[in-house]
């Protein structure tokens, strides 16, 4: 039995989205691409994940339609960076609610180890995945912040903006 199926033509949306998004490598980038990183060698470093590991799932995520190439030149020749389309940017609510069910449904590592949504546009600690649960505001990656209190250093605003 394969260990995975093709599932972009099925009549099920669920099923055709996971053929996009179904990878945790895919979920992990697509966290990494909202928070700016567009750089192979950052996501690399980010997720210390291998090279095919991670050229497979950049491939795979640009001809979803996830991210896009760019090209930028380095200190010695043109490199590529990744960007956040419109659809990988629309998968924002999507990892807000496993950042929500994570912290609900999972054993923290430590008990001062937490993650929460913040709706800068008001301030607003938010509970909801998709809209402000303070002022009923759509959330979008220019507008929320991840606030991860392992880190010290202080939250930034999302800047996964599309291309």
């Amino acid at each position: 039995m394969a260990l995975r199926s093709d599932w972009s033509t099925d009549r099920c949306p669920i099923a055709r989205s996971l053929d996009a998004v179904g990878d945790p490598w895919v979920m992990l980038i697509l966290r990494g691409a909202l928070q700016g990183v567009t750089r192979f060698e950052d996501f690399k470093r980010s997720l210390g994940v291998a090279d095919n590991v991670l050229s497979r799932r950049l491939n795979g995520m640009v001809d979803a339609g996830l991210l896009v190439r760019r090209p930028y030149r380095g200190e010695h020749r043109t490199h590529l960076e990744y960007v956040l389309t419109d659809a990988g940017a629309d998968l924002l609510p999507v990892l807000n609610a496993l950042t929500l069910w994570g912290e609900k449904h999972t054993t923290r590592p430590r008990p001062d180890v937490s993650m929460t949504i913040i709706h800068t546009a008001c301030g607003t600690t938010t509970d909801s995945a998709d809209t402000c649960t303070g002022c009923g505001a759509r959330l979008a990656p220019t507008d929320v912040t991840w606030h991860k209190s392992w880190r010290d250093q202080p939250d930034f605003p999302l800047t996964g903006a599309p291309a």
